[in-house]
């Protein structure tokens, strides 16, 4: 039997992983869960595209949708890079949001250039 492998490597920033931190244990799991899941399956319901550089991870759990914005480091092949997470009470990914990904994403480009 062939063994699956998965389409690409997941890294989290600082501000995702303390944002995974806040969530509580079983919140956090489910999170981690359509991770892994994302990363062997499409399926639009648990990582969208969000507009040309910011991806975002959804997660609908316990009556929250929570979300993990995210980007692609295509210099390291495969790597989803999370920016930062947030709990919202709609579907409706506010704009600061997406600024602020971006702003990660910069930083981190930036940081990772220098080296």
């Amino acid at each position: 039997m062939k063994k699956e492998s998965y389409r690409f490597d997941v890294e989290f920033l600082e501000e995702a992983f303390v944002f995974l931190g806040t969530l509580d244990r079983k919140s956090r799991e489910k999170v981690l869960e359509n991770i892994r899941i994302s990363r062997f399956k499409i399926d639009p319901k648990r990582l969208k595209k969000i507009d040309k550089e910011i991806w975002e991870f959804r997660t609908y759990y316990s009556g929250r949708h929570i979300r993990l914005l995210a980007f692609w480091d295509k210099q390291k092949g495969a790597l989803m890079v999370c920016t930062h997470g947030l709990v919202k009470k709609t579907q409706k990914l506010h704009p600061k949001q997406i600024e602020r990904a971006k702003s990660l994403r910069r930083e981190y480009f930036r940081k990772n250039n220098e080296r």
